[in-house]
């Protein structure tokens, strides 16, 4: 049975000496949904990420995941696409497909080779040839292949030709099954996000500043996601932060 809430943190604070990255954070995301992490360069997006797939631990408080906490070996649990590009550069994307079959128990091989060909790449591509924008786009597909409940991706925009994000997120939101699985994706690329998301959470100097349904600020208070992004913080979104400009 599919818990409501996916991902649950109490009170998480994460330093990295005198800096705090994260200070005090208390958050619950519901599940069955593609949710945003959005806000500015430094806001604490990936930290929140990689606290999520147990990557690193918290200073204080807790994180659990499918109503356990977080450890090491919550990559069962989660899907996880690093901002970092980390593939062994001689591997081919068939190499690494058939690396993931065997690592991970719920990999979709025949999912890999769809998305594979949906993305326009071929499996002999040797990832040290690749673009970024193409690296980015293998990425993905890897990611997306399991059949993980959380689904978490930082920055999945990053390198991507402005021309093909919109075709290309919708196609691999397609991949998805909501029914059982959580999307959840870090940008502050928030126009062209928008329209996929279900569920925003705003964040700014290692805080949560707001976490909304998308319908209901459409719906209810006519506003688009920037324009509330701007009342929550109280300045020109894409401004002196950079947030929808891509800064």
């Amino acid at each position: 049975m599919r818990v409501e809430t996916v991902v649950e943190f109490e009170q998480v604070s994460k330093r990295y000496g005198l800096r705090y990255a994260l200070r005090d954070v208390s958050v619950r995301l519901p599940s069955g949904r593609i949710i945003g992490l959005i806000g500015a360069n430094g806001s604490g997006k990936s930290t929140t990420l990689k606290l999520m797939a147990g990557l690193i631990r918290p200073t204080a408080g807790r994180v659990r995941v499918c109503g356990a906490q977080v450890t090491r070996r919550v990559s069962q649990r989660v899907s996880y696409l690093s901002d970092q590009d980390a593939l062994y550069p001689f591997f081919t994307a068939e190499d690494l497909i058939r690396f993931f079959n065997r690592v991970f128990s719920d990999f979709d091989a025949g999912r890999a080779h769809a998305m594979l060909e949906f993305m326009r790449l071929r499996p002999d591509d040797r990832v040290g040839e690749l673009s970024k924008g193409n690296l980015g786009r293998l990425k993905m597909v890897l990611a997306l292949s399991r059949n993980a409940p959380l689904i978490l991706m930082d920055e999945p925009l990053s390198g991507l030709d402005p021309l093909v994000r919109q075709s290309i997120l919708r196609g691999l939101v397609s991949f998805v099954d909501l029914d059982r699985q959580t999307l959840l994706l870090s940008t502050h690329e928030v126009a062209e996000v928008e329209p996929l998301l279900d569920t925003a959470v705003l964040m700014a100097e290692g805080r949560v500043v707001d976490v909304r349904d998308i319908d209901d600020l459409r719906g209810r208070e006519g506003l688009t996601l920037i324009d509330w992004m701007a009342n929550r913080l109280g300045q020109p979104v894409g401004g002196p932060e950079g947030i929808a400009d891509g800064r």
